[in-house]
């Protein structure tokens, strides 16, 4: 028996036949919030230790579109003893976290699926799906367009007297933190499904609102780009317009609809 299924079982029942998830005092909440942790670690270590072997061509996969900007003859460079070594580990952790994605959601769900109805609990293969989906494809996005182009844009100003030869730990880390950055931000179709499946927001209500979620975009975009770069910000910024409008189909589509009179 799954635990999902045990948490169907363990429903309480309201007058009308609804089912909400069995209540949960603080200890337990916090109980069940270590259980998903240890999970998520353990899938995330998994994930780890198998992206260790093949740490080299992980890393020549993430720095191809930063070499390719580098002009003929250019390379990095790494100038501590310890920054390749330290480097093959970060590189085996992002890649083990995109092999434990679908593990993370599932945990995710698992946690907040005590406090839903019955028929709110359905939705578990669709929200687990989509958010890999939409995670691993913002990861995918931040890979191979917005790295690259803040890549050329830095490789840009580089002229005859000056020489543009990244370090190894700086590439990686604005690397690592573009693609988390993405990969969250395209998480947001996945967050609409779920709130307009609950009634909190409807496609009416986000298509009267664009104004400010376009404000809303370009300031959450230069906030959680890692390098500041207008390039970086518009890159981001530009796909999550996008997602904001098909989150607006999307609410359309999974708003409960009423019963016919």
């Amino acid at each position: 028996m799954s635990a999902l299924e045990k948490y169907e079982q363990d429903d309480q029942f309201y007058e009308g036949g609804e089912a909400l998830g069995g209540r949960m005092g603080f200890l337990d909440h916090l109980e069940e919030l270590r259980r998903r942790l240890i999970i998520s670690l353990a899938a995330t270590f998994v994930g780890f230790c198998v992206s260790l072997f093949f740490s080299d061509r992980i890393f020549t996969f993430v720095m191809t579109p930063l070499r390719e900007a580098l002009p003929p003859g250019g390379h990095l460079i790494y100038t501590d003893g310890a920054e390749m070594f330290v480097a093959s580990l970060q590189i085996s952790f992002l890649a083990g976290l995109m092999i434990a994605a679908p593990a993370l959601m599932l945990q995710a769900w698992m946690f907040i699926a005590p406090g839903l109805y019955v028929h709110e609990k359905r939705l578990a293969i669709p929200f687990v799906l989509s958010a890999t989906l939409c995670f691993l494809g913002g990861a995918a996005f931040s890979h191979y367009v917005s790295f690259p182009a803040a890549s050329r844009f830095f490789a840009s100003f580089a002229n005859g007297f000056v020489e543009f030869q990244p370090r190894v730990s700086s590439a990686l880390s604005l690397y690592m933190r573009m693609m988390l950055a993405c990969a969250l931000a395209f998480q947001l179709p996945t967050l609409t499904m779920f709130l307009a499946r609950m009634r909190i927001v409807t496609a009416r209500w986000m298509l009267r609102h664009i104004k400010y979620a376009v404000l809303g975009v370009f300031i959450v975009a230069a906030i959680v780009t890692p390098d500041g770069s207008p390039v970086s910000q518009v890159t981001l910024a530009l796909p999550m317009l996008g997602l904001y409008v098909l989150s607006i189909a999307i609410a359309w589509a999974f708003a409960p609809r009423r019963p016919a009179a």
